[in-house]
């Protein structure tokens, strides 16, 4: 059997924890210090595989980190209700476990194997396809990712500290925001490391990183493209609704940046608003088709206008959706989250707590 350095599970309580960021901004750490890495994802949720089955999120980061194919682990199960029926009624009774150490063991994959985990420490426990349980399977160590709301993370996190044991190697605080930084560096990370568990990170809350672009707006929208097609890059930071009076809207665009204004079609006052304050894309429902001059103008400002075939309530919903969940899938995301684990990660650490270098480092702070 091939023998791998070392297997790392990113892994988290929630879902958009921000592993996927994590593994962008480590791999990319790691592989300036010209160790050899691999990736997979073992399991994934209600998400299609593309055909050479590898799942669309480990595309990606494959593709931003320019692996090679023998650097690629496919993913071992695709989870979804049906998926969990036959599971439960008997219907399938394959041995996951064993597909899993057949894909991940019997090659050699470098130095250092990073694994992304599923949507929270559960989910795959009925396949054997848990955090914990590919830990153990593959004698793996696990890196934590928890997003910060307040100082009750720390239940999160001894929490995992209990179900993962001596695997979890240590934990990375995300998304915090500034009125926050002093509890963290104050109370929850020197009481975690008393607790025996490695802060590894502690990364600020960053604004470009919950933005979404207008591109994912088209796609979740299933939206119709009316102008300004080559600006679907633009990224958008917040939501209005375009719902009021003219002269209130003006007042409430202007507090607003790099926005997406929802608005209805026959609406070409708040439209017009919208296009002279700063807008990104425009949203129009109940399928009316704009006025001549507002394309005119929006194309003069290279803002794209979307037609939507459903109503406000029901675009807002996906909106506001696409926001909790944003992707990192952005060339400026990227370089975003590389600067940011650069500077608050400590990377030699981890490194030096899996085995991978000699030198012990001190915590963070």
């Amino acid at each position: 059997m091939a023998q791998i350095g070392k297997y790392l599970l990113i892994g988290s309580s929630e879902p958009f924890s921000g592993k996927s960021t994590t593994i962008l901004g480590l791999s990319h750490q790691l592989q300036q210090k010209g160790i050899d890495i691999a990736f997979g994802k073992p399991l994934v949720i209600n998400s299609e595989l593309i055909r050479t089955g590898v799942e669309q999120d480990v595309n990606f980061i494959s593709d931003s980190l320019n692996l090679p194919a023998n650097r690629i682990a496919a993913t071992i199960l695709g989870l979804d209700e049906t998926i969990v029926q036959k599971r439960l009624l008997g219907e399938i009774t394959v041995d996951y476990q064993q597909s899993l150490r057949q894909k991940y063991l019997e090659s050699s994959w470098g130095d250092l194997f990073l694994i992304e985990g599923a949507e929270n420490l559960e989910e795959g426990s009925l396949f054997g396809l848990s955090v914990s349980q590919i830990a153990e399977a593959i004698d793996g160590k696990v890196l934590l990712v928890n997003r910060y709301k307040s100082t009750l993370s720390a239940e999160q996190i001894i929490l995992a500290k209990q179900k993962l044991g001596d695997r979890l190697v240590g934990v990375v605080i995300n998304d915090i925001s500034q009125d926050q930084v002093n509890n963290v560096d104050e109370m929850l990370v020197p009481y975690l490391e008393a607790e025996g568990i490695p802060v590894l990170g502690v990364l600020p809350k960053t604004k470009l990183l919950r933005c979404i672009s207008v591109h994912e707006l088209v796609n979740n929208l299933e939206a119709q493209v009316l102008c300004s097609a080559n600006s679907l890059d633009f990224m958008v930071e917040s939501m209005a609704i375009g719902a009021m009076n003219v002269n209130s809207a003006v007042k409430y665009f202007r507090k607003r940046r790099n926005m997406a204004v929802v608005t209805g079609g026959d609406r070409v006052d708040i439209q017009q608003a919208a296009l002279e304050s700063s807008a990104q894309c425009l949203i129009l429902t109940g399928k009316l088709p704009p006025a001549s001059f507002i394309l005119s103008r929006a194309e003069e400002l290279e803002v794209p206008i979307l037609s939507v075939d459903l109503d406000t309530l029901t675009t807002v919903e996906i909106i506001d959706k696409t926001f909790r969940q944003a992707k990192v899938h952005e060339p400026v995301k990227v370089q975003c989250i590389q600067s940011l684990m650069a500077e608050h990660f400590d990377v030699n650490r981890l490194l030096s707590l899996i085995g991978l270098i000699d030198t012990p480092r001190p915590p963070l702070g």
